[in-house]
């Protein structure tokens, strides 16, 4: 029922090549690429710019992406409830989530949930606020876990607060006290992660009006971790993220004290696929308990 050619040019838009779209989509690469042609004869545009890199969307191809993801979503829901009509609970949901949530509480959750619905498929992909907000906004996921923000285009189902803490080497001059002031971070060689856009972080500093020493930078919040663990500087990070993650750090909380709101955002409650509003009633039991 889903149309093979709308599923070829958003798996090959999100992968960027045919021979990755083709093994995903248990296609011949020569195969995929039939289908593409197809479609863009069909609209009579193209839709890639081809490449020894890969595949590039042109203008156009990023104008129809998410419309077709939407139409895809949608005969997914379509199979869904004719399954469940049918006895059956068969489906597939996309989430998107922080790394410190995907790490901590998305196993045991995803664990209980194919438990109880063993024919619907999960696949997960980790991501910082801004990449998340993308992956909702052009449909390639269909829930992602990650902070609440004002003003979000999403509906909102809260789960738990998570503090904010400070993390600082051992050797640092607070490191035996109680809290850490905020205000102190202006004075620190500061380490980012994120790749310098931890929305969280930086919605908190610009809250208190400081302007941090940024010495570095790095991707994930385990990279920072372990500078921090060398004494190369300190860092502000929910207090999730460090669970579980064996590094010779002192974690105090802050003064004043901070937390984020983390939840699960979705782009329309009432239109999801009867999969995905089994999951996150799955993570409200959780969460609730």
């Amino acid at each position: 029922m889903i149309n093979p050619r709308y599923r070829a040019f958003s798996v090959a838009a999100y992968e960027k090549s045919l021979s990755h779209a083709a093994e995903i989509l248990n296609y011949s690469p020569s195969g995929v690429s039939q289908l593409i042609s197809a479609l863009e004869k069909e609209f009579g545009f193209p839709l890639f710019e081809r490449s020894k890199n890969g595949l590039t969307l042109t203008n156009n191809g990023e104008a129809v992406l998410p419309v077709i993801r939407e139409i895809l979503n949608q005969e997914e829901n379509l199979q869904q409830i004719i399954s469940g009509i049918h006895g059956l609970s068969v489906g597939a949901i996309n989430i998107g989530a922080y790394s410190s949530i995907a790490s901590h509480w998305l196993p045991s959750l995803i664990n209980m949930f194919n438990n109880s619905y063993p024919g619907i498929k999960i696949n997960m992909m980790e991501g910082i606020h801004q990449k998340c907000e993308d992956w909702l906004n052009n449909r390639t996921v269909d829930l992602a876990f990650f902070s609440y923000k004002k003003n979000m285009n999403y509906d909102w189902i809260p789960l738990a607060d998570d503090m904010m803490v400070a993390v600082l080497p051992k050797g640092h001059p607070r490191a035996l006290d109680n809290s850490y002031p905020i205000r102190e971070a202006a004075k620190e060689s500061f380490i980012m992660p994120a790749q310098g856009h931890d929305d969280d972080v930086i919605a908190l500093l610009k809250r208190h009006r400081i302007q941090p020493k940024i010495a570095y930078s790095t991707l994930e919040n385990f990279a920072a971790l372990a500078l921090i663990e060398q004494g190369l500087g300190m860092s502000i990070m929910n207090d999730l993220i460090t669970h579980n993650y064996k590094c010779d750090v002192v974690k105090l909380p802050l003064d004043p004290p901070e937390s984020i709101k983390l939840g699960i955002a979705v782009p329309s409650l009432e239109n999801a696929s009867p999969a995905v509003k089994r999951f996150i009633e799955f993570a409200k039991q959780k969460f609730s308990a």
